[in-house]
């Protein structure tokens, strides 16, 4: 999609991996179809959905093991059923997890990759459409088949635990490796062939629908992946093969402990003398991925914060200079025209360079209401106080509390300023007197998470930040998550009151 002057519209942010599946994850397939279905009978024009690489440690979305490839549990496996790669009995025949509301990734892990195996042993690896992705993705994808074969081979361990014949990517021994285990890499580039091919069928008939792709993409990518293995010039590495520094946050309104991200920093110095290649390269596959891209953490890219590798507090941290408009640059170059939205949440001593930098970006800014009502009426985050049409405003994130988990616990008395801005009186009211509000803002996207048209509590929230071990696991499931009439109605009517 090309950049559009007028992008006013609405949208709801639901990751492909909570649609519901009998096969423990959600997919691009038939219930992709059936929420885009549901967007347009919402008069939504925006399916904004999480990072869509594949995950590693903690199951975060934001710690990918690849900057460009995707995730494979996302393949639809009853439509490589119907191409006859599949037989239904043998996707059943594995253990998916048994709570339908929760993703298990210890099974997702167990079994993906043995029931992909199956479909890959009945693929025709000569078919032209096949040989032609493999050429056209072969900047990122020879290297990614490779990384992955080594990591199973090496029981999943993290590379720098590899025997170090294979650390190094420039070995004799690693080309004997390719050449010795050429199956098992093709299994890996037929896997991406499958993810690429099920999106863009899933992106045509969305557009086809009126509806439009916002891509998440994580600013960091994580220590365990192919572009540090691979790429380890880039980034901030010791001669040990460890990150020098992790990238972290200190104390705000997500987390009052600060966060220790754990991904390796990058170096900004020989990102520049390459002028920005391995960025270049990730906003080419964003460019084919999604009609709208999103950076996570855009203040990285004035400023980030970091500490010694191996600290678990985020106290004992320093600030590194980040590129500035140089990256902004070549990430508008690679995405000819496509509209960006920046992730320009940050602290208050970052704040006037990150605005100065969004204003010169052309990018869209970000607005989160959930951190409006503190009872300042000159608070940022209030609708009225919106100085640019140019963002993407949300209720909530996927780091924040659902709508309903946020103020289950407060007393009318604390929510009184919440009323009296809402115009309401009491709890109930608040998840859809929130979304009217985010409607008839001036900004351009308003984006709902699905958890809040729901009105689910904290069981569905996605993300607590500085957590790990049950987070990225909420679910729709096929019966109790479907909207009635009545609220399917509503939507549809302020989505037209208010000319989203």
């Amino acid at each position: 999609m090309e950049a559009r002057e007028n992008l006013r519209g609405s949208g709801i942010l639901l990751s492909i991996s909570s649609l519901p599946s009998p096969y423990g994850i959600g997919t691009l397939g038939r219930e992709a179809y059936n929420f885009v279905d549901l967007l347009g009978d919402l008069k939504q024009k925006y399916w904004q959905v999480l990072p869509v690489g594949p995950t590693i440690f903690g199951d975060s979305p934001y710690q990918p093991s690849s900057g460009c490839a995707g995730n494979i549990y996302f393949i639809d496996l009853d439509k490589l059923v119907d191409e006859g790669l599949l037989e239904k009995e043998e996707i059943l025949g594995y253990n998916w997890g048994t709570d339908e509301s929760e993703i298990d990734y210890a099974a997702l892990h167990q079994n993906r990759c043995k029931i992909l195996q199956k479909a890959f042993e009945r693929f025709d690896t000569n078919a032209q459409e096949f040989q032609d992705f493999v050429k056209k993705q072969s900047e990122w994808l020879e290297q990614y088949a490779l990384f992955m074969t080594l990591k199973t081979d090496n029981l999943y361990k993290n590379w720098s635990e590899w025997p170090s014949e294979y650390r190094n990517t420039q070995t004799v021994a690693l080309e004997k490796y390719q050449k010795k285990n050429y199956n098992t890499i093709t299994f890996w580039k037929f896997c991406q062939y499958k993810f690429f091919e099920q999106w863009e069928d899933l992106k045509n008939y969305a557009n086809s629908k009126g509806v439009y792709i916002i891509g998440d993409i994580s600013f960091y990518v994580g220590y365990d992946s192919v572009d540090v293995w691979a790429e380890r010039q880039l980034f901030m590495m010791s001669a040990n093969d460890t990150p020098e520094y992790v990238a972290a946050a200190g104390p705000d309104k997500y987390s009052e402990s600060g966060q220790v991200w754990g991904n390796p920093m990058y170096d900004w110095d020989a990102m520049k003398e390459d002028n920005f290649s391995w960025w270049r390269k990730r906003m080419r596959v964003c460019r084919e991925l999604f009609d709208i891209v999103r950076i996570d953490h855009f203040a990285g890219i004035v400023k980030a914060y970091a500490v010694p590798y191996g600290q678990d507090k985020s106290l004992s941290g320093k600030w590194f200079k980040g590129p500035g408009r140089r990256l902004v640059n070549a990430i508008n170059e690679e995405l000819e025209g496509v509209n960006v939205v920046a992730d320009d949440y940050t602290s208050a001593s970052l704040l006037p360079g990150v605005k100065k930098l969004l204003a010169k970006s052309g990018w869209m800014g970000t607005k989160v209401m959930m951190f409006a009502f503190d009872g300042d009426p000159t608070n940022e985050y209030l609708p009225h106080n919106y100085t640019d049409s140019h963002v993407v405003a949300y209720i909530g994130t996927h780091d924040n509390e659902t709508i309903v988990g946020s103020f289950s616990d407060k007393t009318d008395y604390e929510l009184a300023y919440l009323y009296e801005y809402l115009n309401i009186e009491n709890k109930s009211q608040v998840p859809n007197a929130l979304i009217r509000e985010l409607y008839h803002s001036t900004a351009e996207l308003a984006i709902v998470q699905m958890q809040d048209i729901l009105e689910l509590g904290n069981e569905a929230r996605m993300n607590y930040p500085s957590t790990v071990g049950h987070n990225w696991r909420w679910r729709m499931t096929s019966k109790p998550h479907r909207l009635d009439n009545e609220k399917i109605a509503w939507i549809r009517n302020i989505a037209v009151v208010y000319r989203r």
